[in-house]
């Protein structure tokens, strides 16, 4: 794709009131947008920075600078894979390369992937880090949704996961602790939250101690987000977890997000696949690599009190295909 022209840009979105998990609180989602443009078409694609990762705005709108000069020469995804490494700078270029080939092709970008036509999903809903009585009260206002996820913190957690379960007793539960439990926590909720029918836990320990977690009973199936990043991830995470959780903010883009997912079913491991908290625009190339996984967590757009136009149509969690007008 020679000579394409960059626009790169940071955005805010607030956030419908505040989102809490074991490392914090925010009320504004900062995005960072990029268009390429071949003065007939632009391919857009949207990254979140992630504090956790090491990343800045700053630093990953740099990061897309420091590719300008590769993109007006020809730089193409393939290519993009080894110049730039995953992280949401590259999931941003990625994607609206994406983007571009399919308005260039006339063809969805779905039909470019080689994969079958996408299905509407049904998406997670997030239920912010609170006290028990302020996540029953939220489980209860969303009790109808078929899955809720629940952030988790540490000490606390099981009269949490008690009073979500008493409020929506209907619902699939999940819990994510970003991190935030010592394998302590993890011996003595696991069994407990296994018992009130959590059906999953994602990252209970810290990325670089959840070696604890080999040869512990899993009596609630586990699921790597913080130590899931690209396939090189995948080694490190057999005999420790069952899910993969694909986000392509970590990835560095739907290209590796495939690739990842191919590899993670083929090792065995179950798939989820997840946001960081971003517009429709980040959601669309995610609604691909989630076709078929056995977890969907996509409802970024649903934390947040704005979104963009041409934004993806969820009926309640129901998440149907994003229109070629935002994406793809």
């Amino acid at each position: 794709m020679p000579g394409l022209k960059l626009s790169v840009q940071r955005e805010s979105f607030k956030i419908a009131g505040t989102f809490t998990i074991s490392r914090g609180s925010r009320t504004q989602s900062e995005v960072v947008l990029v268009e390429l443009s071949d003065g007939s078409h632009v391919g857009r694609g949207e990254c979140v920075p992630y504090k956790r990762y090491g990343e800045t705005v700053d630093g990953v709108i740099g990061a897309i600078e420091a590719l300008r000069n590769g993109l007006m020469k020809g730089l193409n995804r393939t290519m993009l894979q080894s110049l730039a490494k995953p992280g949401a700078a590259r999931n941003a270029i990625d994607c609206a390369l994406w983007d571009l080939e399919a308005k260039r092709a006339g063809k969805p970008a779905w039909q470019i992937a080689g994969l079958p036509a996408p299905r509407p999903l049904t998406t997670a809903y997030t239920l912010s880090l609170d006290t028990p009585d302020a996540m029953a009260a939220k489980a209860a206002e969303n009790g109808a949704r078929p899955v809720l996820k629940m952030k988790l913190a540490g000490d606390g957690d099981l009269a949490r996961v008690e009073a979500v379960r008493k409020a929506a007793p209907k619902a699939k539960v999940v819990v994510d602790a970003n991190e935030g439990w010592s394998a302590a926590h993890y011996d003595r909720f696991a069994p407990e939250l296994a018992k009130l029918g959590v059906a999953m836990i994602e990252q209970p320990l810290p990325a670089g101690e959840d070696e604890a977690l080999r040869g512990r009973p899993r009596p609630v199936p586990l699921c790597a987000d913080e130590s899931c990043h690209d396939r090189s991830s995948l080694e490190r995470m057999k005999g420790k977890y069952d899910f993969a959780n694909i986000k392509l903010d970590k990835t560095g883009g739907l290209t590796e997000a495939l690739a990842l997912k191919a590899a993670a079913e083929a090792a065995g491991f179950r798939i989820m696949v997840g946001c960081m908290i971003g517009t429709s625009l980040a959601m669309a190339p995610a609604f691909l690599a989630a076709q078929g996984a056995e977890i969907v967590d996509l409802d970024g757009p649903l934390l947040l009190a704005e979104d963009r136009p041409h934004a993806i149509r969820y009926d309640g969690s129901l998440m149907h295909a994003p229109d070629t007008g935002l994406w793809g």
